[in-house]
């Protein structure tokens, strides 16, 4: 089980990694979030790699945004251990983003639940493509 640590490497940076989520990228919507994935290959240890997202014109105040990077990166951080021991069991990387949708801030607990929803979703939709 890996540890519950959120380093650089597992978030997504790289320009190219990023554009060629958001034009080749799958998505699908777990309210307030639209989750953008993309089964990749990409030269790193870490099996997945996370953008998180708040657009300003949802969330008007830069520290009710900071905030809520601060509230998802922490249920992430949490929660993925399954996301990874199933992405390393079937030796497969995956990058994705979360783009917060909603104009009204949400309760640490209800952004947990919904990662923990965000993630099970992730394995199916990467269960679907195996096929």
């Amino acid at each position: 089980m890996p540890m519950q640590t959120f380093k650089k490497n597992e978030r997504l940076y790289n320009k190219k990694l990023i554009d060629n989520l958001f034009t080749n990228g799958s998505y699908f919507y777990i309210s307030p979030f639209k989750i953008i994935w993309l089964a990749t290959d990409f030269q790193s240890a870490d099996p997945a790699k996370l953008l998180i997202s708040i657009p300003k014109h949802n969330v008007h105040n830069a520290v009710d945004r900071n905030y809520l990077k601060r509230i998802i990166r922490e249920s992430y951080r949490k929660n993925k251990s399954e996301w990874y021991d199933y992405l390393i069991s079937k030796n497969r990387k995956c990058v994705f983003a979360l783009v917060f949708t909603s104009k009204i801030l949400i309760p640490y607990n209800q952004v947990e639940a919904t990662i923990l929803l965000i993630l099970q979703r992730l394995i199916q939709e990467h269960e679907k493509i195996a096929g």
